[in-house]
């Protein structure tokens, strides 16, 4: 038995979410803020068996493409405001970070 965490974006998770369970699995949903954008993200926590560990993490690629945003990065904090000029960013967003971990033992009561 494996656990799959999986980081997403907020915009994905909804989708990721409908699409694991339409395939028969069970996800766990919690609330997550990145470090970079300090922006929200979702952590689904999903159980699976060896062999289903392949077709969550492709049915998590598949929803959660990156994708360009543009953004204007937050002022420095303590430093030198006044030579700090806020210009819009282009940067990838989405996709998603797996990590697939093994479980000891597994119970649902």
């Amino acid at each position: 038995m494996k656990l799959v965490v999986a980081v997403v974006q907020d915009k994905d998770a909804g989708r990721l979410i409908e699409e694991l369970v339409d395939r028969g699995y069970r996800a766990t949903k919690l609330a997550s803020t990145g470090g970079f954008l300090k922006e929200g993200n979702t952590t689904l926590l999903v159980g699976a068996e060896d062999a289903q560990v392949d077709e969550v993490v492709a049915i998590i690629k598949r929803v959660c493409r990156p994708r360009e945003q543009v953004v204007t990065p937050l002022g420095p904090i303590g430093g030198a405001v006044d030579t700090y000029v806020p210009y819009p960013v282009e940067v990838i967003v989405g996709g998603a970070t797996i990590f697939v971990l093994n479980v000891e033992r597994f119970e649902h009561v």
